[in-house]
Order: structure tokens, then sequence, then C-alpha cells
């Protein structure tokens, strides 16, 4: 089998996993980081993102194998010191929530948003969302949240998650 070494939220990482090993499941069964969640295993719902060398991707989307030597983060890897990142925190506050199933992708969609465009519009983050699927909510206080962590994220800068 295969030897994976990734650096996961700050921590090397290495473990033997079957070739056909989703991202997704080497992080939710080998490192029991299950934040990270599995929704539709085709790729359409968003539930499972993380980053990946900076970028948001859909881990159900990616073998382990091609992760090897990444940078990977979750949502464990967000907040600081017991302090939530203030995507988490605005999502709290705004009710940007209800069930909680899809807010983990959510949340890393928005942050790489936020990385790219620190101002965006209502507009901007409706379309940024469109691969992440919500349930419950209708988006309105998601997208509030994330406006509202935009702000908060320009006023006081975040250190590089």
């Amino acid at each position: 089998m295969p030897q994976v070494r990734m650096r996961v939220n700050g921590r090397e990482v290495s473990g033997e996993v079957e070739p056909r090993t989703l991202l997704v499941e080497f992080l939710r069964e080998h490192l029991g980081l299950t934040g990270t969640h599995v929704g539709c295993d085709t790729s359409q719902c968003g539930c499972c993102v993380v980053h990946v060398d900076g970028r948001s991707v859909k881990s159900c989307t990616l073998l382990a194998v091609q992760c090897d030597g990444a940078e990977v983060l979750t949502i464990e890897g967000l907040a600081r010191n017991g302090e939530l990142h203030p995507l988490q925190r605005a999502f709290h506050e705004c009710h940007g929530l209800q069930c909680g199933f899809c807010t983990p992708g959510m949340i890393m969609s928005a942050l790489e948003l936020l990385q790219r465009n620190p101002s965006p519009s209502e507009g901007e983050v409706r379309a940024w969302l469109e691969g992440n699927l919500c349930r419950c909510t209708g988006y309105h206080n998601i997208v509030r949240a994330i406006l509202r962590a935009a702000e908060e994220m320009r006023e006081a800068p975040q250190p590089a998650a």
C-alpha cells in the first residue's frame, strides 16, 4: 500500500492508504478529523470542502495519494489558541447554520473567497457558494455571516490559516 505524507492543520502526518482512498476518508478515518463531512460522494454538495495548498477543493474528488506532500487545512485548523476564526464566529453570531452539516464546507469555501476578495458583494458571495448546498437555511444568514466576517477580517487581518 502507498504511504502518504502531508501537513494537515500545521501538523506533519503520514499513513498507509489504499490507492483508491479519498482525501475525505483519510482525514476522517485515518486522522479522526470528522469536521469535514461526507455528503453526496458526487462532488455536488460541498460538505467536504478543505484547502489543499491554499485552494478550496472538494475532498471527495481527490485521492489521498494525490495530496502526498501537500498542505491541507480543515475546519479544525481554523481556530487559533481557542479563538474561533472570524468566519466561524460570524456563522454562530448570524445564525448561518441550522443543522450544521454544510457549515464546515461553507466556511472553508468562503475562506478562499475572502482571501481572494476581501470585500465581496452579496452577489459575489452567492455566486461563489454555488457549489455548496444547504438544505435548511435558504442562504440568507450564510451570506450575512460571510459579509460580517469579511468586514471583521478587513478591520483586523488574520494570520494565514
